[in-house]
């Protein structure tokens, strides 16, 4: 006589009557606690002629065995997410009060003082040129960067336009402009952010960046 059930089938009522404290439910404890019942129960009532499947049961203790394995391995993952998620937060928080760079063109000007700009490169550049531009879309100042490297690149800006003059305070724009040899490139341009605050909706940190918006952690560019 073999046992005929496998993990996923149900098991006969007539078996599992046998024992009032028999499980009924889908966990892997309660499928063990059914199986052991079944096991018990045709151990007492086989035939000796016609004795159990040895690989039947083989089979159905290692299905029940990787249900098990299966069940802590997804606790074990969902206490490792929260530990990262944890992680996140508190690795938001430090940025609170420093300065960050993130994708955006907006530089700006103000009591003698200007925010960096940067630029995202993927492929070394042999040439790299910043053009800024007032509100109106004037070109105010063309800045040759020279050749960088694949990455992120920070500059600063001395908010004196191509004549040496201080330009007059208030936002303007930076288009980056990169080449290798021949080939163009695909030039990112950034700007500067400072971090106001935290917060954490779906357990997404979010930092909070002022008039220029927000942005997660994957955002950012480089810290300050």
């Amino acid at each position: 006589m073999s046992i005929a059930v496998g993990v996923n089938e149900s098991l006969d009522p007539t078996v599992l009557s046998s024992s009032s404290s028999s499980s009924t439910g889908n966990t892997s404890e309660d499928l063990q606690n059914q199986f052991l019942t079944m096991l018990v129960t045709q151990l007492q009532n086989q035939d000796p002629t016609n004795p159990m499947d040895n690989s039947q049961l083989t089979t159905q203790l290692a299905q029940i065995n990787t249900l098990s394995g299966i069940e802590k391995l997804n606790t074990t993952l969902g206490s490792i997410s929260g530990q990262l998620t944890t992680s996140q937060s508190l690795q938001s928080t430090t940025l609170i009060g420093h300065g960050v760079m993130v994708d955006g063109s907006q530089v700006l000007v103000g009591s003698g003082t200007t925010t960096p700009f940067g630029v995202e490169l993927t492929t070394a550049s042999t040439a790299t040129t910043a053009t800024i531009k007032d509100s109106s879309g004037t070109v105010v100042r063309t800045i040759d960067l020279g050749a960088l490297s694949s990455g992120v690149h920070t500059f600063s800006w001395d908010g004196t336009d191509a004549n040496g003059a201080t330009v007059a305070d208030g936002k303007y724009s930076v288009s980056i402009a990169a080449s290798n040899g021949t080939t163009q490139l695909v030039a990112q341009p950034l700007n500067y952010a400072y971090v106001n605050g935290v917060s954490t909706v779906d357990d997404t940190s979010t930092l909070d960046l002022g008039t220029m918006g927000t942005a997660t952690l994957d955002e950012i560019r480089q810290i300050l």
